[in-house]
């Protein structure tokens, strides 16, 4: 049996060494950091190449390929979106993306993106809202307690500075959980019995259920001036969760608009409507947050460059930690025209 060039090695970060890297790093720090990375990449956000995810859908959910480049490396996100998958014990969302050199095209990190894309999500929610949310936001309504949200709280509270999170599920034993996974972080967590009671007193409220339904989680009456919402729900054709007169009352702020307009909130709306890029608003090109009775709406769907972020920050902390494999991924024979004789001499 052959021994694997380095060349033919990959490091490959599986479940395991990514809760590894998580609980080492600590998950608030970890989110923090990734944020930054999401900053430095939508500040130089012409360098990359951009197209809306490539998506196959289906009666049950749908599969999408997530790829963007900045010239000198490639990324992709594989992720799938099935909201019936927890009633046949299966998770929502799975996912697992690559990070390669564009020069030779070869694979430099292979890793779990399940975990990964919850902290990149809470990241960029939090990182927003930094430039949206009301100056000095103390309490947020969480509006859907699954997968996510716990994550969502973290981040908010280590980006932002909320120090109060108001949960809703329509299912009381999300919540339960949520609230068990959230008390140990010095919060105040209080659980609601109703929308209306969660995003009462909030600043920000933010929305995150799973249904491939257009849903009206929050309605025009639920939402006062002056807050922010951060909208991650509505992330495929056909599924929202606003009012669309709250879209008319609010500023709306977004990733990249040729896919929003496809997946996002605005959906509902004319083509024309108006929107704003985030990266016009991190460089000083476009207004954010102007008074204090301002609504500010990011219709977040996830985007490429995030991901491909979040892949970046990966692949640069396993210079200092030792949570990897390597995989024998890539054929290297000593001569590259030679790949037959390469597969016959591994039988000798």
């Amino acid at each position: 049996m052959t021994t694997p060039s380095k060349l033919a090695l990959v490091p490959f970060v599986s479940v395991d060494n990514m809760m590894k890297l998580v609980n080492t790093i600590g998950p608030a720090k970890m989110i923090a950091e990734i944020a930054d990375y999401i900053e430095a990449d939508f500040k130089r956000w012409e360098q990359f190449d951009k197209t809306p995810r490539v998506a196959a859908h289906s009666e049950e959910g749908v599969i999408e390929l997530m790829p963007t480049s900045d010239g000198e490396s490639y990324g992709f996100k594989y992720v799938n979106g099935h909201p019936a998958n927890m009633a046949r014990g299966f998770q929502t969302v799975t996912a697992f993306g690559v990070l390669a050199r564009v020069d030779n095209g070869y694979p430099v990190l292979l890793s779990e993106m399940t975990i990964l894309t919850a902290l990149r999500t809470a990241a960029t929610s939090a990182l927003v809202a930094k430039y949206l949310a009301p100056k000095g936001s103390k309490t947020m309504a969480m509006i859907g307690n699954g997968a996510q949200c716990e994550f969502q709280a973290l981040a908010f509270q280590t980006v932002v500075g909320i120090d109060t999170v108001r949960l809703f599920d329509v299912d009381p034993d999300a919540t339960a959980k949520a609230a068990k996974n959230l008390a140990a972080t010095g919060m105040t967590v209080v659980s609601c019995t109703s929308p209306e009671e969660a995003v009462a007193g909030a600043q920000i409220i933010t929305t995150c259920t799973a249904d491939k339904q257009c849903a009206t989680i929050l309605t025009d009456n639920m939402v006062g001036a002056g807050v922010h919402i951060n909208a991650i729900g509505g992330d495929c054709p056909g599924k929202t969760e606003l009012h669309r007169d709250i879209l008319l009352r609010s500023d709306i702020f977004v990733e990249y608009p040729p896919q929003t307009r496809i997946e996002g909130e605005i959906q509902q709306l004319d083509d024309d409507h108006h929107v704003t890029e985030l990266w016009r608003v991190m460089l000083g090109k476009s207004e954010g947050r102007r008074d204090d009775k301002q609504i500010t709406l990011f219709d977040s769907v996830g985007f490429a460059t995030e991901d491909f972020s979040a892949l970046r920050y990966i692949r640069d902390q396993l210079a200092t930690y030792d949570t990897f494999i390597e995989l024998d991924m890539l054929a290297d024979p000593d001569d590259p025209r030679d790949l037959f004789g390469m597969v016959a001499r591994a039988a000798l």
